[in-house]
């Protein structure tokens, strides 16, 4: 699975990021961590490194989080991603 995430998985604990990495891990799964720098406001120009276009690609628009799970779901955004790792622990 990957999970692409702004710059980091970093402190503060608030950061959408780091929520939704710190929920995976904490449902026992190890997700690749990919950097896709950015921010979902800028235009697509500006937003042109290969996690944001992946991301687009696979969402339509550049907003991360998004995981992209071992069966080719994607999953965008933090709440959302807390609550897929709640129901899907890692066996």
């Amino acid at each position: 699975m990957k999970l692409y995430v702004c710059w980091g998985t970093f402190a503060p604990d608030n950061h959408p990021c780091g929520q939704a990495h710190r929920a995976l891990v904490e449902a026992g799964h190890d997700p690749e961590v990919v950097r896709a720098y950015g921010w979902g406001r800028l235009p697509e120009v500006l937003n042109q490194t290969p996690g944001r276009r992946e991301v687009r690609r696979r969402t339509g628009n550049s907003w991360v989080p998004a995981l992209v799970t071992d069966g080719d779901e994607t999953i965008q955004g933090t709440n959302e991603i807390v609550a897929w790792a709640k129901q899907n622990p890692a066996a």
